[in-house]
């Protein structure tokens, strides 16, 4: 692997800490102490809706273009860069519309589901599936 795609890879890594290390001071989420505390026994935080969804809105725009950036340093392949900015834009949507919709039909009696599609959101989690699958794809291709 070439000097340049290691040293592009570690800073869009940091990067990708940077977010999750200020999320408390980057991003609006009542939800970050919440779900640290014994949420099982505790009601909803008061919740702005509509910050809310702009903050993990935004926050997941930044995770997905610094994955998106970082899978083309790795593979530096268009048709995979295409193919997994269609993947964010969809799985973004679906994740945000359906978080938004546990959180205003199911509510507290949803907490594990709220719990698992915000971690989605909030964490580069597609990345850790796409840079093996890619690899994988890359190494039959030469095959």
């Amino acid at each position: 692997m070439p000097k340049n795609k290691i040293i592009y890879s570690i800073i869009i890594v940091l990067l990708l800490v940077a977010i999750r290390t200020f999320e408390d001071t980057i991003f609006y989420d009542p939800f970050l102490h919440y779900f640290q505390q014994e949420y099982a026994h505790l009601p909803f935080p008061q919740i702005n809706i509509v910050k809310l969804f702009l903050s993990l809105g935004f926050r997941f725009y930044l995770n997905s273009i610094l994955s998106i950036v970082l899978l083309y340093v790795l593979f530096n392949d268009r048709k995979f860069t295409k193919f997994t900015l269609l993947l964010y834009m969809i799985l973004g949507s679906i994740l945000m519309i359906s978080f938004f919709f546990v959180l205003h039909f199911f509510g507290e009696e949803s907490k594990m589901t709220l719990f698992y599609i915000r971690r989605f959101i909030i964490q580069p989690i597609f990345l850790i599936l796409f840079i093996p699958a890619f690899y994988y794809q890359k190494r039959i291709k030469k095959e």
